[in-house]
């Protein structure tokens, strides 16, 4: 193998050390960042070093797609999810689209491969407010949705409300008529939505919450 300048050898080392932590490699921005390197080109240039020597591996169709090459380390499989923007939990809030959700995401969020299904159908969207509280869903954290207008009494939704052109997260609930929608808070201190069914697009299905300690 190719002798390292001490650039490359602290490339490789955080390489390793971020994979140990988290089960998948860095993004070139990560790299850029925790070796303090001044572009990504100039880290793209060490990334050729060390796969030229053979101590990595990369897949140029795989975004992250760096593998070290130790005969006791293999690369976890992840899945990226886009993070589209932004949902009430609480008052509905406006969204940047009224119709859709389909825009450039804000990021890509990172996540074991075996944690999502169906991943072209989920996306994830940031919390903001407390009405979901007592369903463990917290002002700050991160939802992931799986695209359907398919959901049943209980289910947990994010609903686009049409005439007020807002959006909002709630267990939604059908009136035996399903002529109108009750959008129900987990939090007792706040009231329902009444709506009439004609006034809502359920954007979507609650399958995962992610929150960050500390």
């Amino acid at each position: 193998m190719k002798k390292l300048s001490e650039k490359q050898k602290k490339v490789l080392e955080f390489l390793t050390n971020y994979t140990d932590a988290r089960g998948y490699p860095p993004s070139i921005r990560d790299i850029a960042a925790a070796c303090k390197i001044s572009s990504t080109s100039v880290v793209d240039y060490n990334l050729k070093v060390l796969e030229n020597g053979g101590y990595i591996r990369r897949d140029p169709e795989v975004s992250r797609g760096i593998e070290i090459i130790e005969s006791s380390r293999r690369r976890e499989k992840v899945a990226e999810i886009p993070l589209l923007g932004y949902v009430a939990a609480g008052e509905p809030i406006p969204v940047p689209q009224a119709d859709t959700w389909t825009s450039t995401p804000l990021e890509m969020i990172v996540l074991p491969d075996n944690m999502v299904t169906d991943k072209k159908a989920v996306y994830a969207l940031k919390v903001k407010g407390t009405s979901m509280i007592d369903a463990l869903i917290d002002d700050g954290d991160t939802i992931l949705v799986r695209q359907t207008q398919e959901v049943r009494n209980g289910d947990m939704a994010v609903v686009w409300l049409k005439k007020e052109m807002e959006s909002t997260l709630k267990r939604i609930y059908f009136s035996k008529t399903r002529k109108k929608v009750r959008l129900q808070p987990a939090n007792r201190y706040m009231e329902p939505i009444y709506t009439e069914l004609n006034n809502i697009d359920v954007q979507g299905k609650v399958v995962a919450v992610i929150r960050l300690l500390g």
